[in-house]
């Protein structure tokens, strides 16, 4: 099994808590496929995280980027919805490059209030998960702490 980590925090980085199975269940899901990026959305209540929605990747390339299935994402946010749950996070892997929003993901990013998690494939036995804040064609780093 490969090892995991997020990034060290910094002094002046803001941080997100995230539920360990929650972590888990993303980090499962993107190395069950490997080949191509997985993608969905995390629901919420009053802030925390609570569900994930794995969305099908209909991008023409999934192996080099994502774009969530039109019908599936409106499924899962009807069901975050019918949950009581707000939108929390976008979430989507990175087979072969770094947990790093590619200009794709700036140019197209939708929900500047939801946090955009990150997962990379690419290092060797070990996973990573980062997430960021995309706003107009930014991106803002903040850190993830695991919780109990």
């Amino acid at each position: 099994m490969a090892g995991f980590y997020f990034r060290h925090r910094q002094q002046t980085m803001p941080s997100v808590k995230l539920p360990r199975p929650l972590v888990n269940q993303l980090l499962h899901q993107a190395q069950c496929d490997t080949d191509y990026e997985v993608c969905g959305l995390i629901g919420a209540r009053q802030g925390v995280a609570t569900h994930c929605y794995p969305v099908t990747n209909g991008a023409a390339i999934p192996e080099a980027r994502f774009a969530m299935d039109p019908k599936g994402q409106i499924d899962a946010m009807r069901r975050m919805r019918e949950c009581g749950e707000e939108l929390f996070a976008i979430y989507h892997s990175h087979p072969a490059s770094p947990a790093l929003p590619s200009v794709i993901d700036l140019a197209e990013a939708a929900y500047p209030e939801a946090l955009y998690l990150i997962i990379s494939l690419n290092i060797q036995g070990v996973l990573e998960m980062r997430g960021f804040r995309l706003k107009n064609q930014n991106a803002e780093e903040v850190a993830l702490e695991l919780q109990d």
